[in-house]
């Protein structure tokens, strides 16, 4: 899943929240080196994403991209996933979207001191261009796509995969629907776990 995914699945602890964010900036055993809530965050960050790439209705959207994209194509689908949680973004949650990424911009910087390099580098850019209340229109998707393709040197032409999303809308939106129920069940249970072996406060 990609960043809203992540944050959404964070439930309202701040440390969780950003460990959650800056997981994939942390590797093996650095996530020893933080506070329990954002040790808890980057775990739970790490069993939603090995939850996601095992699963079958993930594959089959990523099946759909898999020959013109290759082994970027699983990339494409959390993006075009964060797209349909954007979209829909009232059927999860009752604060509105805008407001939600505001509070988690405010978040990122009141926190920024203890954010890993590359995340207070990507900072200002996210905060610019609002990635995060554009992922709802297809043109923000497009945006984060151009991005990432010129991050590739062009060699993956991610910027294309917008074509598959509006030919194939409904289909990888169902397929997300459908994905992302099983996923917030997982995600719960994991947290708690996560939360009694930390011995973290459960309503933090």
């Amino acid at each position: 899943m990609n960043f809203l995914a992540h944050i959404y699945l964070s439930g309202n602890n701040d440390l969780i929240t950003i460990g959650n964010f800056i997981a994939d900036s942390i590797k093996g055993k650095q996530y020893k080196d933080y506070p329990d809530g954002i040790k808890i965050g980057i775990l739970l960050h790490r069993e939603i994403d090995t939850f996601t790439d095992a699963h079958q209705t993930v594959r089959l959207s990523t099946k759909r991209l898999h020959k013109r994209y290759s082994h970027y194509s699983g990339v494409i689908v959390d993006i075009l996933y964060d797209h349909f949680l954007a979209k829909n973004w009232s059927h999860y949650s009752s604060t509105p979207l805008e407001l939600y990424v505001n509070h988690f911009y405010e978040l990122l910087e009141t926190n920024f001191d203890i954010l890993p390099r590359q995340i207070q580098t990507m900072m200002p850019y996210m905060l610019s261009e609002n990635w995060l209340l554009n992922y709802a229109k297809i043109n923000g998707i497009q945006n984060v796509l151009n991005g990432m393709n010129r991050r590739t040197k062009n060699r993956a032409g991610m910027n294309r995969a917008t074509e598959e999303l509006q030919e194939f809308y409904s289909e990888f939106e169902d397929e997300f629907t459908s994905f992302f129920e099983e996923l917030r069940s997982f995600s719960n249970e994991k947290l708690d776990e996560l939360k009694s072996t930390y011995k973290l406060d459960m309503g933090s």
